[in-house]
């Protein structure tokens, strides 16, 4: 599919037709993925580039590639404690809980 956009000459600025194409592909796969729209190799496939630039505009711009609430993560270690049990100490999610108390955010990787 093609979509034409008529951007006006005075926000070109030294900027070449193609490159205004590849930011705009990029632009919208990062709104997409941001949105759960796209996941991220469906992104990389739309923008036309590798996951390791992608996770560099998701960085560039805020978006976490991977969000995680605080249940959602406590979750998945006692998921991997149980399969793992010899693989952590005894109260291993002490720091996690610590990080929780002292805020109210959810938890964000921005690699």
């Amino acid at each position: 599919m093609q979509v034409i956009v008529n951007v006006p000459d005075q926000y070109l600025l030294d900027t070449s037709v193609g490159e205004i194409a590849r930011q705009f592909k990029l632009y919208a796969a990062l709104f997409m993925f941001q949105a759960g729209q796209l996941s991220a190799g469906a992104a990389c496939e739309f923008a036309e580039i590798d996951r390791y630039a992608f996770i560099e505009a998701c960085k560039r711009y805020h978006i976490p590639v991977i969000d995680y609430d605080e249940d959602e993560l406590v979750h998945d270690f006692e998921e991997l404690k149980r399969t793992c049990a010899s693989c952590f100490i005894a109260d291993s999610f002490a720091p996690v809980r610590r990080l929780f108390q002292a805020s109210d955010a959810h938890f964000f990787f921005y690699l």
